[in-house]
Formats: C-alpha cells, sequence, structure tokens
C-alpha cells in the first residue's frame, strides 16, 4: 500500500497570518519555521514513500525547499487543506493508494499517530480516517481557558460506540462543568487520510452550513454521509497541541524544550 504524506501551507491564514514561517525554539536553542518542524516530523514517519509540502505561497515555497523540502504549488483557490491535498494528488503525476493530511501547524505531531492512521487504511472499507487522543488534564484545561478567553483553539470529536465519527467541534464536546471531574473529552488531532475516490468526492460536493460555521474541513464528509474512521491514539507521554493562536509559541517551545527536540 503507497502513502504519500502532504502538508497543506498556506500564508493568509485568517486567525494568524504568516503562520509557517513562525520561528519556534527548540531544546538546544534553536529556531526553526513551523513549516519546517512539520516537515521533519513527516519525515519521521515509517511506511510514508514520500513527503511534500502544498502551497501557493511563494514564501512559505522558498522556506521550505530551502531545508531540502519537496514543493507541489497549488491554486489559491484552495479552501481548506483537503481541497489542497486533492490538488496535490494531481500534481504528483502518479495515485498513491493513500494520501495524507499533515497539517502544517501541528509540529508536535507523532510519528506513531500517523503510522496508526496509515495502518487503519489497510481496511478496505475505510475511506477517510483522522487519529483522536483522549485528553489528559493539561490539554483539557488548555481547550477550556481557550474557551472562557474567547479564543478558538483545538478540536474536539464525538464518536458512536463504533469509532465513527457523529461531529467535530471547536467547542469543548461534550459539556465540562467541572475540571475535577471531567467527562471523557477526545482531542482530534489534526491528520488525516484519505483514499483518492474520497478526496475527488469531496471536490465535488460544495461547502456546508455545518463546515462553514465550525470552519472544519472533515465536516463536509459528515454532511455528505461519508464514515470518519476516528483512530484513537496514545499520547505515550507527549503532550499534543497544534498552533491555532500567538499564544501557543510558548505552549509549543515548552514541550520542545521537555520532550529534548532540537
Amino acid at each position: 500500500m503507497s502513502a504519500v504524506i502532504f502538508i497543506p501551507a498556506r500564508y493568509a491564514s485568517t486567525r494568524y497570518p504568516g503562520k509557517p514561517l513562525v520561528e519556534l525554539t527548540g531544546a538546544t536553542g534553536e529556531s526553526k519555521s513551523l513549516i519546517q518542524r512539520s516537515w521533519e516530523a513527516a519525515k519521521s514517519v515509517k511506511g510514508a514513500d514520500a513527503v511534500y509540502v502544498l502551497t501557493d505561497d511563494d514564501r512559505i515555497a522558498e522556506a521550505a525547499k530551502s531545508f531540502g523540502a519537496d514543493v507541489i504549488m497549488t491554486s489559491s483557490e484552495a479552501q481548506n487543506g483537503t481541497e489542497r491535498c486533492a490538488e496535490g494528488v494531481a500534481g504528483l503525476g502518479f495515485e498513491p493508494d493513500v494520501i495524507v493530511n499533515l497539517q502544517g501547524d501541528a509540529p508536535l505531531t507523532p510519528a506513531w499517530f500517523v503510522e496508526d492512521l496509515i495502518a487503519a487504511m489497510s481496511d478496505a472499507g475505510v475511506h477517510m480516517a483522522t487519529p483522536v487522543l483522549k485528553c489528559d488534564h493539561e490539554t483539557l484545561s488548555n481547550f477550556v481557558t481557550d474557551r472562557h478567553a474567547g479564543r478558538v483553539g483545538g478540536t474536539t470529536a464525538v464518536m458512536r460506540r463504533d469509532g465513527k465519527a457523529i461531529y467535530f467541534s471547536k467547542e469543548v464536546l461534550p459539556y465540562v462543568g467541572n475540571l475535577d471531574s471531567p467527562p471523557e473529552v477526545w482531542h482530534h488531532v489534526g491528520v488525516y487520510a484519505y483514499r483518492p475516490d474520497a478526496l475527488r468526492a469531496y471536490m465535488e460536493w460544495p461547502e456546508g452550513p455545518v463546515e462553514k460555521a465550525e470552519g472544519l474541513e472533515q465536516l463536509r464528509f459528515l454532511e455528505n454521509g461519508m464514515d470518519v474512521t476516528c483512530v484513537p491514539v496514545e499520547g505515550k507521554g507527549r503532550v499534543f497541541w497544534e498552533l491555532n493562536n500567538p499564544v501557543d509559541v510558548n505552549r509549543i517551545e515548552g514541550v520542545l524544550k521537555k520532550e529534548g527536540i532540537a
């Protein structure tokens, strides 16, 4: 089963313009851009045949090439990372069995998250899958703090018993009334795996009202009746957090130092 990892990156982020080029300082004091750290995370994944940065911005493309990344230029019409991945397949010149979308704001994504996701795609009945991580107390506290401060932070997932997604939200779901005795909350990890047919179908569907309201691209699959398989992954002590807002820079740098990541 062939698998290619795409890292979609755009400069004109609504919440954080220029985010892919934000510098993050690691454990040794070395500073690297967000896009480089995301690329390094992708390159550590076993079972991936290639890694490409997808962008419509020359600044990001040049930065990516400077640290050795392969780049595929996509159009400025792509509305989200999934649409950019669909364009990326066309730019490959061949069609892999599985396309992995590792979003460019998730440099703390452990390799085993993606490896577990690729493994889940060995089931021919799975057309689209994404990892979910049970929130530890620190992560859940970050979620609640962000929402109380009016910030849009990470995303939560609600699943059926069989692991199929019911809903994804930028709200904390289910409701957390007391952090001392919270319900089970699942953090949606910003990685997706698709079969080519799922990407083709996605491009034929218009943006739905729920996708638009939440700003979450994966909801288009649910709104059009395609199952999204949630793959539970183990944190193994690693704190996972995406760079969504400027406040997250300190959070991520803290984890880089704690984990000894250069």
